[in-house]
């Protein structure tokens, strides 16, 4: 619960998730930025265990919804027992690589999140179109890694991939987009 609340989450909100789903991973709190109104659906590329996805889902209330994305089978059955267990109805968690179309229906998505996801997708630009500006007219909110130069490619080191250091957006993509 420290790192969550160390990277901008409100200790209230995080006392009204379940703890589990707290991995102590992200960059920021896109659901404190995002004027969350009840009824809206919201979409989180790169759910992991679900922390922003259950946020939002208090925020929504029982008139809206909220989806997880992860690509990962296992952290998907965490986050659905996390929501079995805690009683959430206006959840999903659908298994889909955010590079590629996710498994969510055109214009049906009010808001979309994530937290430091995109910068470890390849092809952020993909991720950007497939995703978000041919789909939906709605709101994003993303809390990401930028740098302030493009990653020379011969050089790029896999275990600082993995750790978000050499997949970070560029300013000027991020502007761009």
């Amino acid at each position: 619960m420290q790192s969550a609340k160390a990277i901008g989450y409100d200790s209230r909100d995080i006392e009204a998730i379940p703890e589990t789903s707290i991995l102590g991973v992200g960059c920021g709190a896109p659901t404190k930025f995002a004027n969350i109104i009840q009824g809206e659906t919201v979409v989180d590329l790169g759910s992991g265990a679900g922390i922003d996805v259950f946020l939002a889902a208090n925020q929504v209330g029982k008139a809206g919804k909220a989806i997880g994305i992860d690509m990962t089978d296992e952290i998907l059955e965490k986050a659905r027992r996390n929501a079995s267990d805690n009683g959430y109805t206006n959840v999903e968690f659908r298994k889909g690589d955010i590079e590629k179309r996710i498994p969510v229906e055109d214009n049906v998505v009010d808001l979309v999140i994530s937290n430091c996801v995109i910068n470890l997708t390849t092809d952020k630009v993909s991720t950007f179109k497939e995703n978000l500006e041919e789909r939906w007219n709605g709101r994003m909110i993303i809390s990401d890694l930028v740098t302030d130069r493009e990653m020379d490619k011969d050089s790029v080191n896999p275990e600082k991939w993995c750790s978000c250091i050499d997949g970070a957006l560029t300013k000027e993509i991020t502007c761009r987009v």
